[in-house]
């Protein structure tokens, strides 16, 4: 392997490889492994980040006494065994694998019982460990990512007529609103995305500056309250890094709202030197490996082996932490509300955070490790 620069981690964290896991080489950022015994905690992250988004989390959970795992997942960062050729294989990247690679892990570190931590698209990878393998995953924090349940299957329809394929028309609306939109997601999904971002005008570093600072409680106008409906005119309500202008990349759409100088200097959460490791990563490997699980979702070609689920419930105990100035709490209508009501079945506390947006591990690390110790002694 090409010589990769340090990782710029706190005292108590290690930079490590784990071969063989579901295929991959997977790098593995560890805390807590001086002693042997320790209960283990796996945290999984989202988009666009790395195992380093937990830094700030881990030396907390490992003083309080948790052997901490957070791996770079399929398609991340210096993780190999993957390929994300947009005209490739899919299947690597959908649900149902990206369990195997969680499984495969705590394994291979000889676990039979973890919890699972996962933020933004890391939050439904874990919401589904803990679905599929109870038994393994003994509870469940999800962040910035509510779970609504899998998708159902038709119910008492022999006497109906078939439903067609699913045809959601919620994007041709979107289209034709005064102000034409088109949502992220379906962005994402395209062949051109992962060039407007990998190439961007501004360059990786200024691009994820802006993206990290526009989801983010520095950001004054993310001031998120439920939406009524999927439906385009609820929609367009989400600021633009969810819901697009018509025409722009995402890197035109987060320029706009690129930190001034000053901001950027007085950024502690997120410092310069933090943030080029980032862009050194994306950098090297592009967003492609990242947009595949995006991809997955919008086809819809895999819901049908999720359908085997249809009805099932989280039942281990669970708890879900976000930014109170986060949007993702509320960018799919009713989800939030349906995660407490009916997907599990034993929520033991939903945290909305002041002062954080969509980064809320890395916005507010203390009061976060101070929710997720708390839930984790709940759970013994």
């Amino acid at each position: 392997m090409t010589s990769l620069p340090d990782i710029p981690l706190p005292a108590g964290i290690r930079s490590r490889y784990v071969d063989g896991i579901n295929g991959l080489r997977m790098h593995v950022l560890e805390a807590g492994f001086e002693t042997r015994g320790r209960p283990c905690v796996l945290l999984l992250h989202g988009f666009p980040e790395l195992a380093f988004s937990w830094r700030k989390v881990m030396p907390a959970l490992s003083e309080a006494g948790y052997h901490v795992i957070a791996p770079d997942q399929r398609g991340y960062g210096r993780t190999t065994g993957w390929q994300a050729d947009y005209d490739g294989d899919l299947a690597p990247f959908r649900l149902f694998n990206l369990v195997h690679d969680a499984l495969g892990l705590v394994s291979a570190f000889g676990y039979r019982h973890v919890d699972v931590i996962g933020h933004d698209f890391g939050s439904p990878v874990a919401s589904w460990c803990a679905l599929m393998r109870p038994d393994v995953f003994r509870s469940v924090a999800m962040m910035s990512a509510p779970f609504g349940g899998p998708p159902p299957l038709p119910f008492n329809a022999v006497d109906k007529p078939a439903a067609p394929p699913s045809d959601d028309p919620v994007h041709r609306e979107l289209v034709a609103l005064p102000r034409p939109r088109k949502h992220y997601q379906w962005y994402y999904s395209t062949r051109e995305a992962n060039t407007d971002m990998h190439r961007a005008p501004q360059g990786v570093h200024d691009f994820l500056r802006a993206y990290y600072h526009h989801k983010s409680a520095d950001w004054k106008d993310n001031k998120p309250y439920p939406l009524k409906s999927w439906s385009a005119g609820e929609l367009a309500k989400l600021p633009t890094y969810y819901v697009m202008d018509l025409d722009e990349t995402m890197s035109h759409t987060v320029a706009k709202e690129m930190p001034s100088r000053a901001e950027i200097a007085a950024n502690q959460w997120l410092p310069d030197r933090e943030l080029a490791y980032y862009s050194a990563e994306y950098g090297r490997t592009g967003f492609q490996g990242g947009l595949q699980w995006y991809r997955c979702g919008t086809s819809g070609a895999f819901n049908n082996e999720l359908q085997l689920f249809a009805g099932r419930t989280i039942d281990v105990p669970s708890c879900f932490i976000s930014g109170k100035q986060d949007w993702g709490t509320y960018q799919r209508p009713g989800v939030f509300e349906a995660m407490q009501a009916l997907a599990c079945t034993n929520m033991l506390g939903c945290h909305l955070v002041d002062g954080a947006g969509h980064w809320v591990q890395q916005e507010q690390p203390a009061e976060v490790s101070r929710l997720l110790i708390a839930f984790l002694a709940k759970t013994r």
